[in-house]
């Protein structure tokens, strides 16, 4: 369903349909329900493998006794991959579905957009993917938990593997939107703080989904750069690589990219895959622990496919909104933030926690280098951060919050 509004008047529409009404207030107390959405017709690669993983995990929880004794009901709309369709679709959850919770979103302006609709209605909102580091810094509210690695974390994985290399001139190549302007942001500032010597040569911002990939490569080129920061990802990202072999963009200099060892967007170069790059992503055919194991195995029997990281994400997220709704005994807000600040629980990759001081979880990243292995990109030598490690103290995290939040 596509909608044309424009943010304003999004806002207008929710400010009159007035405060959310739960499930349970609404006299629907034999379950609880969560509200879903995410950019499904947009980026297909990872929110269907999200899909899938929430999925799993809602049949998990029901098949286990559900929540505290109640069925847990999933409302899934796809949010159009734009703040103001999201909004629309994010009012409808609550006022016409009854969702006691909402959890998703892909994109990072989608999912500040989100957040924000979260603190004026006062619903517990459970970013799963958006990793703009704002989420729960400087736009941090006590409604908003996260989920994922975010920005921060994965640039200072990364960041700690490209100090290590002797490249001096930089360039950048970004998508120009929320996302890829806080990765770029948080990654040459914290590279520049272990490596003062360096210089950042260039910079390209394609608009997300629409890159011209000859000219961004030509642009590059004649700066000269010693080493490259690459944050395109999707389709963008396999015009990008493929260009770029073409012209020799990549030959005889590092890459450093975000998100590129993930099979959603690796997979589709096949054998053209890059070689070499230093990657953040989820190498699920070299994970060996038993956590892993187990949801490997759960995931491949229920779909007979392998997981992507979205699978992950998807089914980690519903886990983690259920645990929250079962700690709190309750659907009520204040409970449920209560509830999630200091939640632990186990996901594929581990234990996590929902730190108290900014609803950031510490689920981790992989970080390695790609190769080609049986004519497919896959990462070589991957190693699990945990998310931990690379985050602020939280007294720290608390004072990049808005007062109060």
């Amino acid at each position: 369903m596509k909608f044309r509004k424009t943010m304003a008047m999004a806002f207008a529409a929710l400010a009159l349909s007035g405060p959310a009404v739960t499930a349970r207030e609404a006299g629907l107390s034999g379950e609880v329900r969560v509200g879903e959405l995410n950019s499904y017709s947009t980026l297909p690669s990872f929110t269907e493998p999200y899909r899938k993983g929430w999925q799993l995990a809602v049949e998990e929880v029901n098949a286990t006794g559900g929540v505290n004794g109640k069925k847990l009901t999933v409302i899934s709309r796809d949010d159009g991959g734009k703040p103001a369709e999201a909004l629309t679709v994010a009012n409808e959850l609550l006022s016409r579905e009854k969702a006691d919770m909402l959890v998703g979103a892909f994109f990072s302006n989608v999912g500040l957009a989100l957040s924000d609709f979260a603190k004026q209605k006062k619903i517990v909102y459970l970013a799963a993917e958006p990793l703009t580091d704002a989420m729960v810094w400087s736009q941090g509210n006590p409604y908003t938990f996260r989920l994922r690695a975010s920005n921060y974390m994965q640039a200072r994985m990364l960041a700690e593997e490209a100090a290590k290399l002797p490249a001096k001139r930089w360039a950048v190549i970004a998508p120009n939107y929320e996302y890829g302007q806080s990765a770029v942001a948080v990654f040459k500032k914290l590279l520049s703080e272990k490596r003062p010597d360096i210089e950042w040569v260039a910079e390209q911002w394609p608009p997300q989904g629409k890159i011209d990939a000859g000219p961004v490569t030509q642009a590059i080129a004649a700066a000269k750069p010693e080493a490259i920061l690459n944050v395109m990802f999707g389709p963008d990202l396999v015009k990008l690589v493929r260009e770029g072999n073409a012209r020799g963009l990549f030959k005889d200099r590092a890459v450093v990219s975000f998100l590129t060892g993930e099979p959603e967007y690796l997979d589709p170069l096949k054998d053209e895959a890059p070689v070499g790059w230093i990657v953040t992503g989820y190498p699920w055919y070299d994970i060996k622990t038993p956590e892993h194991a187990a949801f490997l195995k759960a995931y491949q029997e229920r779909f007979n496919d392998y997981p992507r990281l979205g699978s992950i994400i998807g089914y980690s997220a519903m886990h983690a909104a259920a645990a929250m709704l079962r700690k709190a005994g309750s659907t009520d807000a204040s409970k449920l933030i209560e509830a999630g600040r200091g939640l632990s629980l186990t996901t594929p990759f581990g234990p996590v926690t929902f730190r108290p001081a900014d609803h950031q979880s510490t689920m981790g990243a992989f970080v390695g280098v790609t190769g080609v292995r049986d004519g497919k990109g896959v990462m070589i030598n991957p190693a699990y951060r945990k998310g931990e490690d690379y985050l602020p103290s939280e007294a720290d995290a608390a004072k990049m919050r808005p007062a109060g939040n």
